[in-house]
């Protein structure tokens, strides 16, 4: 990984409206070029719509295009003319009809969409088996850049520690989470630091702010962790650009503020051959208040 400055940019969406979305986007993305000198820039989860679309699936899947496309171009675009690589987070069509993904677009240096993530842990009232809108993508990405080794995740995929990890396993440097969480600041706190100390990674998380369709409002606090669970930035509960310089040896010292030697490694220390069950199927022995069904 070569060092670099990485930003996370949160900003409210005028619900399903793609165009004054994209327009907004391009102008944040110019902001964290010329005012934070970012050259890789993450948006926050379906950010060309909003997380909710409150339609029937066959209109939505009519509002939204394939990838590369309509709702690419503009974001290849810039991302070429400012030399800079882009996470764009929205929903595209998938090869069947009324198929819906939630996806990650990596768009690099030169306008190229690198990586295409669709996420894999679609949230209960998302998932097409559950009456929500979106398929389960069935892929885990990494994507080696100029900047580094860059994983994809999307907002409740970083509840799931084995993803995080098979990415760090796959060489991941950087793991980018964009998200509209709606639960608590302490459960996206704990969940992006874990992620990034379990793993020894960057975690870039952007998460949403304001409203979408479904009246859901997001709380912002985007951050920037270290592979040491440092936070390197926090956003407000506002429209935001946070920014941080990546090192490329994160690992040198035991915590921030000494130089007490780090001597362990979360990948190589592990006893693999105590997980022969960790592919088993399970439930919580603790029951929610109800369970939303899907497919496996």
């Amino acid at each position: 990984m070569k060092e670099h400055i990485a930003a996370c940019v949160q900003i409210a969406v005028k619900p399903n409206d793609i165009k004054y979305n994209l327009d907004k986007v391009a102008h944040w993305l110019e902001r964290a070029v010329k005012d934070y000198e970012a050259e890789l820039i993450v948006f926050p989860e379906s950010i060309t719509t909003g997380f909710t679309p409150n339609m029937p699936v066959e209109e939505f899947y009519e509002l939204i295009s394939e990838v590369p496309g309509s709702q690419t171009q503009l974001i290849q675009k810039l991302a070429k003319e400012y030399g800079v690589h882009v996470v764009l987070p929205l929903y595209e069509r998938g090869k069947k009809k009324n198929e819906i993904l939630n996806s990650s677009l990596l768009i690099d240096d030169t306008g190229s969409i690198i990586g295409n993530y669709r996420k894999t842990h679609p949230f209960p009232t998302e998932r097409i088996e559950g009456g929500g809108w979106t398929t389960p993508g069935t892929e885990t990405v990494v994507v080696e850049t100029k900047l580094g080794k860059i994983g994809m995740i999307i907002c409740y995929d970083g509840d799931f520690p084995e993803l995080s990890r098979v990415l760090a396993l796959k060489g991941a440097e950087i793991i980018t989470r964009p998200s509209a969480l709606l639960r608590s600041f302490e459960i996206w706190e704990m969940t992006n630091k874990a992620r990034a100390y379990d793993n020894h990674v960057y975690m870039l998380s952007a998460n949403s702010i304001g409203p979408d369709a479904a009246e859901n409002y997001f709380f912002g606090h985007s951050m920037i962790v270290n592979p040491i669970a440092q936070t390197l930035a926090l956003a407000r509960g506002t429209e935001e650009i946070i920014a941080a310089k990546l090192d490329p040896n994160p690992l040198k010292y035991v915590s921030y503020g000494t130089k007490s030697p780090m001597i362990f490694d979360h990948l190589e220390d592990r006893n693999v051959k105590v997980y022969k069950e960790i592919l088993n199927e399970g439930k919580s022995s603790f029951e929610p208040s109800r369970r939303i069904p899907y497919k496996k």
